[in-house]
């Protein structure tokens, strides 16, 4: 069996276990704190970062990485189009929310509101709460504009960046920093996805001193 080292709220780590559910590759999930620096995680990634997946007898980091290789090797249901010209457009999209939105709002509300909190590393930046809070709305926007232009974030087929960007929103759904109400093309487009029953184990995530919205499971919010 699969073995991932995860954190639950990592949307790095949800983007590789949608990519597991959707493959139906059985995973035992291995909760990871990875800023204790534990030498057995070490050598199992020394940059000291999750995801870390154990598969097919080898132990991978760095998640896009990490759904490339399983995508190679378990091209079935697919979550990469068939064309150079589409397969480009999942990898922009899936950069834009690990790398842009990651750096402009993940980093800023999750990161600060949550993991702070559990590695006991200081309080909330109410400026990069602030700022978090200002720029989703942007990027709310800017996924507006694509689901009005496609089915999908990338095309006509669900990809891997609309896991991408569900692993992101889910995370942040979880604390209540979604405002579903500013476009409703966006909240369908999620409910759509969160409905697979490859989301049923993120929605299942209960974190220790933090309770998810009543809506966060709910598959007709």
């Amino acid at each position: 069996m699969a073995r991932l080292f995860h954190v639950p709220l990592s949307p790095f780590c949800r983007k590789v276990r949608l990519s597991l559910a959707e493959k139906k590759i059985e995973v035992e999930l291995v909760e990871e704190r990875y800023w204790e620096a534990d030498p057995d995680f070490l050598r199992r990634n020394p940059a000291a970062k999750v995801p870390v997946l154990k598969l097919d007898g080898r132990m991978m980091a760095e998640s896009a990485a990490i759904c490339e290789y399983i995508e190679e090797t378990r091209p079935d249901p697919a979550l990469m189009p068939s064309t150079p010209e589409a397969r480009f457009e999942v990898r922009r999209l899936v950069g834009w929310f690990d790398d842009k939105f990651h750096h402009e709002v993940t980093s800023k509300l999750l990161y600060e509101r949550v993991n702070k909190k559990v590695t006991k590393s200081g309080y909330p930046d109410s400026r990069n709460v602030k700022d978090g809070a200002k720029a989703i709305k942007y990027h709310l926007d800017y996924m507006t504009w694509l689901l009005d232009h496609r089915r999908w974030l990338a095309g006509d087929a669900m990809t891997l960046a609309d896991f991408a960007a569900a692993a992101h929103l889910s995370s942040l759904d979880y604390i209540s920093d979604v405002d579903w109400n500013r476009s409703a093309v966006v909240k369908d487009w999620y409910a759509k996805i969160k409905s697979r029953p490859a989301f049923r184990s993120i929605l299942a995530d209960q974190i220790s001193g933090f309770r998810p919205p009543a809506h966060y499971a709910d598959l007709d919010f």
